[in-house]
């Protein structure tokens, strides 16, 4: 009976998180805020009033982009606007493609950027730099698109621009650090984009991959308006005391500083008059259809927040504590109870095995399961359906999970402090495999109780 309710419970797990997936949908997405009627293009604003776009204004519609999703995104623009479409080029994964009529697709490198990511993002480039005012062009941006759309600033390469982020990342700087260095290192991303545009009209729609939805954030913001400057980016290598750096970026940023060379485009500039920025997926929507998918299931539900951080073993902890103060006490909510979470977690690194942080939180969870009753259900999973670098979307656990990898010889707190979490549930059979999923808005975390 046990095992029986455990199967259902991981059956309903998986559906929960297969409908939090389905609406985020790049493709249904970018058609829930897009209308076209009446030669008139009326996009949805969020929290504010449509926008509408006269379309007898330009000669030309066009569509550019980068990113995981970004090509079921250009599908939905096709499919709206057809033939009127004269030209597409898009950046994306290793396999995250779609079959386009118009739109030409550049299959790239992520995490690590390529030399295809660069190429891909010249020509996009150089195509924008043509745009007049009778161009309308869509920007369709999604999570992955910072490494999807790498053209390094100047004389400065992609192995030069790699190894001063790994240095950052390595002393420890902020994600926020980092994305200021980035910016100030490239002539695609702060904003840069939208300076080669103008006068053209963009519509820049993203899908978000970042906690909080910052727009100058997702894929290093494009064509959003940067606050950052050389004289900050100066300040965070001192700070770290990065004296060692490549000639090129050091001449660079002294460019910078010594108003040689542009800043990156700020808010109150005429670049900005004719970008429009919306945000059309993100993880709330998700976390919300878990809700609804779970309390059609006959789950009482809560979604605890969107902006979830922090280590991920500290994060899992916490989660696994709820369950079993609804097992003990019925807080926060009596079962059958669907707990939600989302956001993104981090882990630090002190192993050398597979995995990513979706299966790290749930190896921690499942330590803690142990001494619950066989009706505890936690599932961790990226909406990209990529954990790390591995094939799987994340896992799924429950009280006996440790119990299996202890009857095949495996001792779960070695796999944990290995960060080996993928092959301990690869034998265990508690991946969460998806295959790639052509979205991105982080992650979905469950934990159900009956």
């Amino acid at each position: 009976m046990n095992e029986d309710l455990l199967k259902q419970m991981r059956t309903e797990a998986g559906e929960i998180f297969r409908s939090s997936l389905e609406a985020v949908d790049p493709y249904l997405a970018v058609k829930s805020f897009i209308r076209v009627e009446d030669n008139r293009l009326r996009v949805r604003g969020e929290g504010r009033s449509n926008v509408d776009f006269d379309l007898a204004k330009y000669d030309r519609i066009s569509l550019i982009g980068g990113g995981k999703a970004t090509a079921p995104m250009a599908m939905a623009i096709e499919d709206l606007f057809g033939s009127m479409i004269s030209k597409g080029m898009i950046n994306v994964k290793f396999g995250f493609t779609e079959k386009l009529g118009i739109t030409e697709i550049v299959e790239a490198g992520h995490p690590l950027p390529d030399l295809k990511g660069v190429e891909g993002t010249r020509r996009i480039i150089d195509f924008l730099e043509k745009a007049d005012e009778k161009d309308l062009i869509f920007s369709l941006i999604s999570g992955g698109g910072s490494a999807l759309l790498p053209q390094p600033a100047g004389d400065i390469t992609l192995e030069e621009k790699q190894e001063l982020t790994r240095n950052l990342l390595e002393c420890g700087a902020s994600i926020d650090e980092i994305n200021a260095v980035r910016k100030h290192i490239s002539s695609s991303k702060g904003g840069q984009m939208a300076r080669v545009s103008f006068p053209a009209t963009i519509v820049n729609l993203m899908l978000s991959d970042v906690v909080g939805d910052k727009m100058d954030v997702i894929a290093s913001g494009p064509f959003v308006p940067d606050r950052s400057t050389f004289k900050e980016v100066w300040d965070i290598l001192e700070k770290y005391g990065l004296k060692d750096i490549p000639r090129t970026i050091e001449e660079h940023l002294r460019a910078g500083l010594d108003g040689l060379i542009p800043e990156t485009p700020k808010a109150n500039e005429s670049v900005f008059e004719n970008v429009f920025n919306f945000i059309v997926g993100s993880n709330i929507i998700a976390l919300v259809a878990a809700r609804e998918k779970a309390e059609k299931i006959g789950y009482q539900s809560l979604i605890l927040s969107s902006m979830v951080e922090g280590e991920t073993r500290d994060v899992a902890r916490v989660h696994a504590a709820i369950a079993k103060e609804i097992v003990k006490t019925g807080h926060p909510i009596f079962s059958p109870a669907c707990i939600i979470s989302g956001g993104e977690t981090t882990v630090t690194i002190h192993g050398k095995g597979l995995g990513g942080r979706n299966q790290e939180f749930c190896l921690s969870a499942a330590l803690d399961l142990v001494e619950l009753p066989p009706r505890v259900v936690i599932l961790s999973g990226g909406t990209d359906g990529n954990d790390g670098p591995t094939d799987a979307a994340g896992a799924m656990v429950d009280p006996y999970t440790i119990r299996r990898g202890k009857e095949l010889g495996m001792k779960a707190i070695d796999f944990l402090t290995n960060n080996d979490a993928y092959h301990f549930f690869e034998k265990t059979n508690d991946l969460l495999m998806t295959g790639p999923t052509n979205t991105n808005v982080m992650d979905v975390r469950l934990v159900l109780v009956r």
